[in-house]
């Protein structure tokens, strides 16, 4: 299989570190009933309807129905989901510079609201500005580790799966991307991920 060409990132946990409990550790004070509500309330199966493209008003109420003593921890969810991420993850702004000075084009595949993402994703156009194109889940109503993502972020982004390298925390992601022939790296931190990189002979 030939080099890479081309990089495409996941964004949450690969670039950006997401974390509902930095939200909620400030509205829930006991720490278990905090663990007791993220882990039976809004769990990862309710949000990733987000991800696949249903709107925050539709799950929320949905949610509320089921759990109505907490009505205004649900609430919050939405307005406050910027809170749930945080500031780059070390040395990976970095890397994205690295690339893009060396003019490696640089594109995204995550797994994201599509309302969250256009309130959350302006404020971080340093990095985002880089990228040639993102495909958002929520935006297609297609998820990792569904091969047809993959198949229309390639299309879209002009790419043969052998002129790609695919990075995401997420083995099953990373799985399904690999037997689609896509050079896919499982992303555990950056200095590893730098060495991976270099291994396949791009310029970090």
């Amino acid at each position: 299989m030939e080099g890479p060409s081309a990089v495409i990132f996941d964004v949450g946990n690969v670039l950006f570190p997401w974390n509902p409990r930095w939200l909620y550790e400030r509205l829930i004070h006991d720490d278990r009933a905090l663990d007791a509500f993220l882990r039976d309330v809004v769990t990862h199966e309710w949000h990733f309807q987000h991800d696949a493209g249903r709107p925050f008003a539709e799950t929320s109420a949905e949610l509320i129905a089921q759990f109505p003593e907490h009505d205004s921890l649900i609430r919050a969810w939405g307005p406050r989901f910027n809170e749930t991420l945080g500031d780059p993850i070390p040395g990976m702004r970095e890397i994205v510079f690295e690339l893009d000075a060396a003019g490696v084009p640089l594109f995204g595949i995550t797994n994201f609201s599509s309302e969250f993402w256009r309130d959350w994703a302006p404020g971080h156009s340093q990095i985002f500005g880089r990228f040639r194109d993102i495909v958002v889940s929520g935006d297609e109503k297609l998820i990792k580790p569904d091969p047809a993502i993959y198949r229309l972020a390639l299309s879209r982004f002009g790419l043969e799966p052998a002129q790609a390298v695919f990075i995401d925390d997420n083995l099953a992601n990373v799985e399904s991307a690999a037997r689609l022939g896509i050079h896919a790296i499982r992303f555990t931190g950056a200095e590893l991920l730098r060495t991976d990189l270099r291994a396949l002979g791009l310029p970090v």
